[in-house]
């Protein structure tokens, strides 16, 4: 049986993304323009992100303002990025004098007015749209005219944030991956009236900041995100049709993604999800097939790493290998509720149901103009979503199996999932 690696050759898929990474970095031709400089740039938020693009922007010669309402978490962030260069050069990494160099390009305050000194305004604050946009009437009133005004949103509709400003063409979104400091990948996205000129800045800091830069439109989870979450779902159904959560990230890890995604959703944080879901609960339409799954282990209390147990238990910090009795009778109890009969799924079905639901939905925002190239989706998943460098991306594997194959896949996949399952059409892999 053809495997969901057979038919793809790890040095093809690594060269492949050589050249996908290269093109990732050139903006089309309608929207080329000349950078705008970034000698100074000011981060608005001062915990784990804002304090990881600080780093970023320090570690890249860059002068950063870290920025946040008040004294307690301005000196949080100012101490955690210090411990940062301490670690660093306890560990031999650095210089103690390239240390200090660095910390003294870092202003941290609380006065909003320096603003005005920034060439480019970077928020990094609580993921909520009125929290959002309330920082960015602020960060309107008081940056220069010529400043570039991004958003670190991860899902957020960058117009609605914009259109709170008077420069709507000066803002963009800049998503960074946590952490900031460690992850290559940054989507560059382009709102409704983004100009050239702010896309090419936002561009040329990627490069400066060493970061695997593309470009993504305005849309629900940009591209990362989206197709994660399309990803992440059809694996939350695999735990319904009769698989445990180890059972999905062994089948997964296994041909090399960093972790498989229960795991990851244990390390993040069940709330963030929860939290996603319940802010989404009123526009969800009811035939569309849900797994209730994540929420009920959150009502349980159990958030993650964070509070000692969630899809796994820890302890000492270290996850027991299989998901315990609590968390089995909670999927049982899913199941039976959809009227499932449970059975067991093969290491491989998993692998190519997961495969194959990144892939479609992959198809579909490239149908959708959410992302310009093929390559460019596959540089976004290897470079910030662990999937396997040596299967290229979703897009590669998808190229690399034999369409009789994948278009009844795809039937099954649209079988499964029920009402609201769009399906791409996959020749558009070989379109763009």
């Amino acid at each position: 049986m053809l495997t969901s690696t057979d038919s793809i050759s790890a040095a093809q898929a690594l060269a492949y993304l050589a050249t996908a990474r290269a093109e990732a970095d050139h903006l089309p031709e309608a929207l080329q323009a000349e950078p705008l400089d970034t000698r100074r740039v000011a981060v608005i938020g001062a915990g784990t992100m804002g304090r990881g693009i600080a780093i970023a922007l320090l570690e890249a010669g860059t002068a950063a303002i870290l920025l946040d309402r008040d004294g307690d978490l301005v000196e949080q962030g100012r101490q955690g990025i210090a411990r940062h260069y301490a670690r660093r050069v306890s560990a031999g990494k650095i210089s103690g004098t390239l240390a200090e160099q660095r910390q003294s390009q870092l202003l941290s305050t609380t006065d909003w007015s320096i603003l005005a000194d920034a060439d480019l305004v970077i928020e990094a604050v609580y993921e909520d749209l009125t929290v959002k946009q309330d920082v960015f009437r602020r960060i309107d009133a008081l940056a220069g005219p010529d400043a570039i005004l991004a958003t670190n949103t991860s899902y957020l509709d960058i117009d609605d944030i914009a259109a709170v400003t008077r420069r709507p063409e000066n803002v963009l979104g800049l998503h960074f991956f946590s952490p900031a400091h460690v992850m290559r990948l940054l989507e560059v996205v382009r709102a409704a009236r983004t100009s050239p000129a702010t896309l090419a800045t936002g561009m040329a800091l990627g490069a400066k900041l060493g970061k695997s830069a593309v470009l993504a439109s305005n849309a629900f989870g940009f591209i990362g995100n989206r197709i994660y979450n399309a990803y992440r779902r059809e694996c939350e159904f695999m735990l319904e049709d009769g698989a445990w959560p180890e059972d999905v990230d062994q089948a997964l890890t296994a041909i090399g993604f960093a972790m498989g995604p229960f795991a990851v959703a244990d390390l993040s944080g069940l709330d963030i999800a929860w939290r996603m879901r319940r802010a989404r609960a009123a526009t969800r339409d009811p035939r569309e097939r849900y797994v209730p799954i994540l929420d009920r282990l959150c009502e349980l209390g159990r958030l993650g790493r964070k509070t000692g147990a969630g899809y796994y238990r820890y302890v000492d910090g270290k996850a027991l290998p299989a998901a315990d009795d609590a968390v089995r009778g909670v999927i049982e109890r899913a199941s039976a509720e959809r009227g499932i009969v449970r059975q067991t799924l093969a290491p491989e079905a998993i692998r190519r149901r997961a495969l194959l639901a990144m892939a479609n939905e992959a198809g579909l925002l490239l149908a959708e103009g959410v992302a310009l190239r093929s390559g460019d989706v596959d540089v976004a998943l290897t470079e910030g979503y662990g999937f396997p460098r040596t299967l290229g991306g979703p897009v590669f594997w998808a190229r690399h199996q034999p369409t009789d194959r994948l278009q009844a896949e795809l039937q099954a996949l649209g079988e499964a999932t029920g009402h609201g399952f769009v399906r791409a059409d996959l020749s558009v892999f070989f379109d763009h």
